[in-house]
């Protein structure tokens, strides 16, 4: 390669996206699961977004999905008297069943992209996805009743919460993911009328691999091998801002992290 090809000033993350094509995306995640370079892989997507002036990205703007629970579509979880809560595992109110699987920590940090990537410290994040079957609580079949897997925290002086969760199946269709939606304040997270940014998380390739090999989600393996990022109804438009970056393992536990740049 020459020195004036541009190519030769990318970088790490050109020289992984071409390990990538020769070797293929999944053998080469596997080889990095252990080293925390996934993000510099963006997302399976070769176009970068483009950057705010102040040095971050903003997050995209997505869909909450049919099963959000948030007063937009059916039940609205967010008026129930304990919604405010980092370990969502269990149903709260009637009754007290706890979500099986891999256990999972998510991290949110909630940036101003109109502000040099500022910390914004006092906002709402209510956070939901499905369980390891695939199915979310107050809409799934038997689990109308049961409202685990969802909460609402505020952010402290970082930008940051932190829920205690479980791994989300892989449900025909989709990529597996998260979901959020980010409100002023603890005071306004009562109604979807009051959000302010919604989107969605994808969890890396690698981590999937490794969690559906385990008990409990055998359904989850032939879903994933049907999806990919590009072919996703939600990321398939660039998610370089939307693939979290994980540690950990399924015997310990997996640490999801991710930074959200929105305007302040």
């Amino acid at each position: 390669m020459s020195d004036e090809d541009p190519r030769h000033h990318q970088g790490l993350q050109q020289d992984l996206r071409v390990l990538m094509a020769r070797a293929g995306r999944r053998q080469v995640l596997r080889w990095m699961a252990g080293a925390s370079l996934i993000p510099w892989l963006g997302c399976g997507d070769d176009d970068d977004p483009t950057p705010d002036p102040s040095g971050c990205s903003r997050i995209p703007e997505e869909t909450a999905g049919p099963y959000p629970a948030d007063g937009s579509n059916g039940p609205n979880v967010l008026q129930q008297s304990g919604i405010v809560r980092s370990d969502i595992r269990a149903s709260f109110g009637n009754t007290r069943t706890v979500a099986e699987g891999v256990l999972t920590t998510v991290t949110l940090t909630l940036v101003d992209v109109n502000d040099a990537c500022a910390p914004l410290a006092g906002r709402a994040v209510y956070l939901w996805h499905c369980d390891n079957s695939g199915e979310y609580s107050l809409y799934g079949a038997g689990i109308t009743n049961e409202n685990y897997l969802r909460g609402v925290q505020e952010t402290n002086s970082q930008g940051q919460v932190t829920f205690t969760s479980i791994f989300p199946a892989c449900y025909s269709g989709r990529w597996p993911h998260i979901h959020f939606e980010v409100y002023p304040d603890l005071a306004s997270a009562t109604s979807s009328a009051n959000k302010q940014v919604t989107s969605q998380l994808a969890l890396p390739e690698a981590a999937c691999d490794e969690v559906y090999a385990t008990s409990g989600y055998s359904q989850s393996v032939a879903n994933f091998q049907r999806v990919s990022l590009a072919t996703d109804n939600v990321f398939s438009d660039g998610s370089s801002t939307q693939v979290a970056t994980v540690t950990g393992s399924v015997a310990d536990g997996y640490v999801v992290t991710l930074v959200v740049g929105i305007p302040g």
